[in-house]
């Protein structure tokens, strides 16, 4: 006998849709069932993803374009290797030829200076151009061009003191490999790096080094001073002064290096375009063939004595 409880319309009459997806009724199952196909086929698309992105090189300078070292390293290379170019034509220019007809500094023999002369006035112009213009825009084409006017410069000058003083330009050459590859060691392992006190007082010895530069170059221009290398050739208890001066000068660029590394490495920690690894590129140049005519002046002082 049937409980009457049970004959209430209540329980006879169901919903049919009710009956088929309460949970564990049929169709609940299969809809289950199709969720977590679909959600299996979610992780295994998501985790597929995931793969591919791990497995993918990271994205460079090109991809983000911002600054980055390895970037920048590029950038140097190849404004080395203008300059180098560039330098190979001012050497020969410099000399008529290939090499110079002849090393003995008494002949007649006399190089050609417009290599150096043109390579330094339009190096010095455009330096100042893409300094002061860099605020607002980087322009590599002018960089381009300082590299080339350099190179017609270094070009020039090292064929000039290698005519004079023959070998001086591979022992100038080895000396600034080495100040630049120490302190480029040196301050990737943490040991030097660029402070407010020590940049302000590089700033002064800078301005004072240009005010005596300039002063001497207008002594042996007016022929007040007619020693080779002006007051750098006045002795100074049997020293040249250019020799006492020289070691604070090759101090001096070498510190500039590391205000040129750690500006390269604050562009990139900031974020900064990518463009802007021309400018860090541009002050490790400068910086560099400064350091080369320091040390070929520094030689040639201590040969000719």
């Amino acid at each position: 006998m049937s409980n009457f409880a049970f004959n209430n319309p209540a329980f006879k009459q169901q919903d049919p849709r009710n009956v088929a997806t309460y949970p564990g009724g049929p169709q609940a199952a299969q809809g289950a069932q199709n969720a977590s196909l679909q959600h299996g086929a979610m992780d295994v698309a998501a985790n597929a993803q995931l793969e591919g992105m791990y497995a993918a090189p990271p994205a460079g300078a090109i991809e983000t374009d911002r600054m980055s070292v390895e970037d920048t390293v590029w950038k140097t290379v190849g404004l080395f290797g203008i300059l180098l170019v560039a330098a190979a034509v001012g050497w020969v220019w410099t000399l008529g030829g290939l090499a110079a007809p002849e090393r003995d500094p008494y002949s007649s023999f006399a190089p050609n200076l417009l290599p150096m002369i043109v390579g330094a006035l339009g190096g010095f112009v455009l330096a100042m151009v893409i300094i002061f213009t860099s605020r607002k825009t980087v322009r590599p084409a002018l960089i381009f061009a300082y590299a080339v006017f350099e190179g017609l410069f270094i070009g020039g000058i090292s064929a000039f003191f290698e005519v004079r003083f023959p070998g001086i330009v591979v022992q100038a050459t080895l000396a600034t490999v080495s100040v630049v590859g120490v302190t480029l060691a040196l301050f990737a392992s943490g040991k030097i790096r660029a402070s407010k006190k020590a940049t302000k007082i590089f700033m002064i010895a800078m301005v004072g080094y240009l005010v005596f530069s300039l002063l001497n170059l207008v002594l042996m221009w007016t022929g007040i001073n007619q020693n080779a290398f002006g007051l750098r050739s006045v002795e100074i208890m049997g020293i040249p002064l250019g020799l006492i001066i020289g070691v604070f000068v090759v101090i001096m660029a070498a510190y500039s290096l590391v205000l040129d590394f750690d500006q390269i490495q604050q562009g990139v920690r900031n974020g900064a375009p990518r463009k802007f690894g021309w400018m860090g590129a541009f002050g490790i140049m400068v910086t560099v063939v400064w350091l080369y005519v320091e040390i070929l002046r520094i030689i040639a002082i201590v040969r000719s004595n």
